[in-house]
């Protein structure tokens, strides 16, 4: 009997390890301590789980254009905040703030605010994300 709990365990312990592995921290990924601000145009929304992502151009700290990938939240949360997959769409002016990669020159973030300049439309900041 003593075989089996501990056989269990270790397949527990196996199991769970594996899934702690297989996601990431974002504070791991993101320089938490630093805020940047995005202004540029949608060029890709992807709506899905585990996480979205929207893909901004805009320009760099250098002021040449780039493309942007910005972690979001799963499609499931950011349906309970009331986005779709028809509330943003390419070629939509935004500005954003983001929490910026921890690799140098890397144009990766994750996105904390999103505001929509052409009617008001914005999203972050919690407690229900949406502020018009």
């Amino acid at each position: 009997m003593k075989r089996i709990l501990v056989a269990f365990w270790v397949a527990g312990a196996a199991a769970s390890g594996a899934w702690a592995w297989g996601h990431h921290s974002l504070a791991a990924t993101y320089d938490e301590s630093r805020d940047m601000t995005l202004d540029g145009k949608i060029v890709q929304f992807l709506l899905r789980n585990p996480h979205s992502y929207l893909h901004v151009e805009a320009p760099n700290e250098n002021g040449e254009l780039a493309r942007w990938s910005l972690e979001w939240r799963g499609a499931g949360g950011l349906n309970r905040d009331g986005i779709t997959r028809e509330t943003l769409r390419v070629g939509d002016e935004v500005v954003v703030t983001i929490h910026p990669s921890r690799t140098v020159n890397d144009t990766r973030g994750v996105l904390n605010t999103l505001h929509r300049q052409s009617d008001g439309f914005g999203w972050g900041a919690l407690p229900g994300q949406i502020v018009d």
